[in-house]
């Protein structure tokens, strides 16, 4: 008897002589063909609708990447002005807070409790 790899019950299961020389993954060459088209019918540019759809607007992508590749000395992060700078050392500050209170709780844990 013939035994292979299960890969969903991740246990050896009986098979077939032709299965179990089959390692899971290889397969026999199959034909280097290309399948018939399903769906096979012209597809239709965008420019050709007859009216645009109101929620698409003016492309930001092209803007942005001048803005971000703009060598100015500036960080990426920082780059787009006072909200960055407002979410950055809001962030560095609640991470410094955090760190302190952290340590003052370890501080806290490590001391023995006095008995009184």
């Amino acid at each position: 008897m013939y035994y292979k790899f299960n890969g969903f019950t991740q246990k050896l299961v009986g098979a077939a002589a032709s299965a179990a020389y089959t390692p899971q993954g290889l397969k026999p060459l199959v034909s280097t063909e290309s399948p018939a088209l399903i769906f096979g019918t012209p597809t239709k540019l965008a420019s050709d609708s007859p009216a645009a759809v109101s929620y698409l607007s003016k492309n930001k992508v092209p803007d942005l990447q001048k803005l971000f590749q703009k060598a100015d000395g500036v960080p990426v992060h920082l780059k787009r002005g006072i909200p960055d700078q407002l979410l950055y050392r809001t962030t560095m500050a609640l991470t410094i807070g955090g760190t302190i209170y952290c340590l003052i709780a370890l501080y806290k844990a490590s001391q023995p409790k006095s008995r009184k």
